[in-house]
């Protein structure tokens, strides 16, 4: 980081890469970035790390992976990614889905916070407005404004088209990529004796996955479950109130769980707008013609851990070769 100054009552730093979202593809981006000797900036506007890889916690104890259910890894780099974690204790496996998969130990945010650590993260920093300026970006917080050589923008697509303007070439190249959202319940019963399945994958139901948390490895032996709606029933009650959207999807996941809804010691929801991509921009990032500023993120390539993971490492393979070149 260069030297601050004050303008206007804002601090204004100058740094020599920037990202934005401190999800997957930013996390590894910049991970890769530090090993080569850089120490790029992160501006996170929430207050933890890893995006939609992400577990609640409650004050009575319990927990739910409320976003990513699990991970897969198909390419070479990604499973040598996957096997560190697991070396460090990070993931282990789970066999609760119709596969055995990947999840984070003891919450599938710990896979997130281990690339996080080292990292320049500024949380609760929310980015409100972009400039190109002569030598790279300015970026605007409500106190803060960084100027950066090269900016890499980890946001989801509509939320980064917002923050280019739709008018912007880069803007206008994402324009065809798709994102939907996904309500999802928590819930925790007690005294729930029998438990039929540990997870169901039910597409053409509005509740369309159900996951008996508490199954995972490392979690609290609680009976603990994480219901994912469909996008289109997302979509269409998309601006109701958290609270009763929990109610409506509590009462048919004890249905189908042949529980009484008064057995529920927990129930709430969180709304992801832009939970899973339809439809994928094809290529891994997108960026300018100069290299000073990129945008990918999972839309880049599906609605996969590994999309992301993918993506931020070919932002950093990029952007170091562009750094070598000059």
């Amino acid at each position: 980081m260069r030297p601050g100054i004050t303008i206007g009552g804002a601090l204004m730093e100058r740094n020599a890469v920037g990202i934005i979202g401190a999800g997957i593809a930013g996390l590894c981006c910049a991970s890769i970035l530090q090993r080569r000797g850089y120490t790029p900036v992160l501006l996170e506007k929430g207050r933890g790390v890893g995006g939609r890889l992400a577990t609640r916690r409650t004050d009575a104890g319990f927990q739910f992976d409320h976003g990513a259910q699990y991970i897969t890894a198909r390419t070479p780099d990604f499973r040598n990614a996957v096997a560190r974690l697991i070396d460090e204790g990070a993931a282990g496996t789970w066999s609760g889905a119709d596969r055995e998969v990947i999840v984070g130990t003891p919450s599938m945010n710990t896979m997130a916070k281990v690339l996080a650590g080292g990292l320049d993260i500024r949380r609760n920093t929310r980015v409100t407005n972009l400039r190109a300026e002569e030598n790279g970006w300015r970026a605007a917080t409500a106190d803060s404004v960084f100027q950066f050589d090269r900016l890499v923008v980890t946001a989801p697509q509509p939320q980064t088209v917002d923050l280019l303007g739709v008018d912007h070439p880069l803007a206008k190249a994402i324009s065809g990529v798709r994102m939907s959202p996904c309500w999802t319940l928590m819930a925790t019963f007690a005294d729930q004796q029998e438990i039929p399945f540990t997870s169901r994958s039910a597409p053409e139901s509005y509740l369309a996955w159900i996951a008996l948390n508490s199954s995972k490895p490392g979690r609290p032996d609680t009976n603990s479950w994480v219901v994912q709606a469909s996008a289109d029933w997302s979509a269409r009650n998309l601006e109701r109130e958290a609270d009763d959207v929990a109610q409506e999807m509590l009462l048919r996941l004890c249905g189908i769980l042949r529980m009484e809804p008064s057995n529920a010691v927990h129930a709430s929801a969180h709304r992801w707008r832009y939970a899973r991509v339809e439809e994928p921009l094809g290529t891994p990032f997108c960026r300018n013609d100069a290299g000073t500023l990129y945008l990918g993120g999972d839309w880049c390539l599906g609605a996969r851990v590994e999309a992301a993971w993918t993506s931020g490492k070919a932002i950093a393979d990029d952007l170091l070769g562009e750094i070598d070149a000059r």
